[in-house]
């Protein structure tokens, strides 16, 4: 193809997707009419379409649900959470303080889900070798001690047991008697558990389990911790909207942070 044809061509290829088929009158995502799927589907039905290419089973779609109802929110003491609610009482409109929040979350705060499922994934490769599930998980703990690391996805600096821990888990083995995943990622994580007793798994690290059973790849577990915590950024910046306090900063205005520098010095 030549001259304009092959332009138009290029044009049409440049932003190529397997994902969306956009024309007039017509939407379709991984070939099913949008017509079709409202209604017919849920959102996190909709989600896995969106992200996998296909529509899970009715158990991988509740799985999925529970992990997105339980990451949504942790209040203020949430740095992301703090961020959008500052965001917001600057008078940013509720995209930007949601962006605010988002762009608060990397590998320390938001990142552990993705590097516990790298874990895991880890785990499952020493295994697939030979090794028992305990003695993988009690050797990737020494080595974590060794470095003086934290095991991502165990332990939380506010709960000394995360309410959300037991029921995702119970869910996953609920899952694995009804069939829906095999319970080989969740053996190695509950071997973890015991290794690091008697520090518990918390919320990154029970997702992280049912995204490795659902075999979904590592960055995928951020981004949708990202999608699920975006609903309480919503929620927490709209209501600092009705809040009529301007310009609320970290800190109250009577508390002062503390100053460590150079005491009171003449200028020269």
């Amino acid at each position: 193809m030549t001259g304009e044809g092959a332009g138009w061509a290029e044009g049409a290829d440049w932003w190529a997707t397997g994902i969306s088929d956009i024309a007039p009158g017509a939407i379709r995502f991984h070939g099913y009419a949008i017509e079709e799927l409202i209604g017919a589907v849920t959102f996190p039905q909709m989600i896995w379409l969106m992200v996998r290419g296909d529509l899970p089973t009715v158990g991988e779609a509740r799985l999925l649900e529970q992990t997105l109802v339980a990451a949504v929110d942790h209040g203020p003491q949430a740095p992301s959470i703090a961020a959008a609610r500052m965001a917001a009482s600057c008078g940013l409109a509720l995209n930007n303080a949601i962006a605010t929040g988002v762009n608060l979350l990397g590998d320390i705060h938001g990142g552990a889900g993705q590097q516990c499922l790298e874990v895991l994934y880890e785990l499952r490769a020493t295994v697939d070798t030979g090794t028992d599930p305990q003695t993988a998980a009690q050797q990737l703990v020494a080595s974590y001690k060794r470095r003086k690391a934290y095991v991502p996805g165990f332990g939380h600096r506010f709960h000394p047991h995360d309410p959300r821990r037991d029921p995702l888990i119970t869910a996953a083995q609920q899952a694995v008697a009804d069939g829906t995943i095999e319970g080989r990622h969740l053996e190695l994580a509950l071997a973890l558990e015991s290794a690091l007793s008697p520090v518990p798994m918390n919320v990154d690290g029970a997702t992280a389990t049912i995204y490795a059973e659902l075999g979904l790849p590592a960055e995928l577990a951020r981004g949708l911790f990202i999608l699920s915590r975006s609903v309480g950024l919503l929620a927490h910046a709209h209501e600092q909207q009705q809040d009529p306090t301007r310009i609320k900063g970290p800190l109250p205005k009577s508390v002062i942070p503390t100053y460590t520098g150079h005491p009171p010095r003449p200028l020269p």
